[in-house]
């Protein structure tokens, strides 16, 4: 059987384990894999902690603009356009690097040409 699945692993790490054949393979394969029972124990502990939290453990709430500029950061935008010409740092980049891969061509074609033969091939 293949390592349990870390979904698998926090749902009987949460309790909601079944009486199911696919939950008894999973402990059977815990039971004889090191990996995978200690990820269980980690993530059981991780839960055991979270349910005896009380609100003093539990630091202050971040501040109003923290939350604003994280849904700024994952709300969907669509890209900026550019105007003709404006070339952005990885334009740039790709430009300076395909000129330097023309360089090296050129000069390995040179170092080649101007190298004797040797020998029938």
């Amino acid at each position: 059987m293949a390592h349990v699945e870390p979904a698998h692993l926090v749902e009987l790490a949460l309790g909601h384990g079944t009486a199911s054949e696919e939950d008894a393979g999973a402990l059977r394969h815990i039971d004889r894999c090191r990996r995978c029972r200690d990820e269980l124990r980690t993530m059981t502990r991780v839960v055991t902690a979270a349910r005896t939290a009380q609100l003093v453990d539990l630091p202050a709430a971040p501040p109003e603009r923290v939350w604003q500029r994280i849904t700024q950061d994952l709300s969907p935008r669509p890209p900026a356009p550019r105007a003709p010409g404006d070339r952005t740092k990885r334009d740039r980049l790709l430009a300076t690097a395909c000129a330097v891969t023309l360089l090296a061509a050129a000069v390995t074609a040179a170092h080649r040409a101007r190298r004797p033969r040797t020998g029938a091939g």
